[in-house]
């Protein structure tokens, strides 16, 4: 008899236990909006003579990813992503061209997915466009650096990127080198754990 009344109230925190359980987890997500600028330092050297369409290729986190003026992903983080198109130039006409992509971000050791936009390289026509962009990513990490009163880190992003160069072009080939910096952007929203 005793044991009947005891069953329904262990049932009972087990529901209340699972129930908060879920809406903690639910709470501990951040959405990062789409739109939102992703600062990479490239680990991996990509090459349009070496590595085929699908190949994975590895980033860090060059900047703190910020939602609201809160980190959700520190700097230094490891960043995947996936070589959608390589193109070897042709004999006589073509010019090489590579085109990348963000997939995963790894926070506290689990990756979650993430969908950015491309971020493409072509062969010597387009050369002097594509060190620009590049440019233009560390100009971004240059200011969020200030933003964040880390102007000496801005300023070191911006000083490195003038040192590495930006997309290295021989012959037909053509290739994005390790530590080069390259801005991504989300295509859609991504949550992800908050700290």
């Amino acid at each position: 008899m005793h044991s009947q009344k005891i069953l329904p109230i262990v049932v009972l925190l087990g529901m209340m236990v699972g129930f908060n359980g879920t809406s903690w987890s639910q709470k501990k997500m951040v959405t990062v909006p789409a739109g939102t600028p992703i600062l990479v330092r490239m680990l991996d050297t990509v090459d349009s003579s070496k590595n085929p369409p699908g190949s994975r290729f590895t980033a860090v986190l060059e900047t703190n990813l910020v939602v609201n003026g809160v980190v959700v992903v520190p700097q230094g983080n490891t960043i995947y992503g996936q070589l959608v198109q390589a193109k070897q130039a042709g004999r006589a006409t073509g010019s090489s061209e590579l085109q990348l992509q963000l997939t995963t971000i790894v926070v506290r050791g689990t990756g979650y997915p993430i969908l950015t936009s491309d971020y493409q390289v072509k062969g010597s026509s387009s050369g002097k466009r594509s060190a620009k962009r590049l440019v233009g990513g560390a100009g971004l990490g240059a200011a969020i650096g200030g933003i964040a009163g880390n102007a000496g880190k801005g300023a070191a992003i911006g000083a490195t990127v003038g040192a590495v160069g930006s997309v290295a072009q021989k012959g037909k080939e053509v290739k994005v080198p390790s530590e080069t910096l390259i801005e991504f952007r989300l295509q859609q929203p991504a949550p992800l754990p908050a700290r």
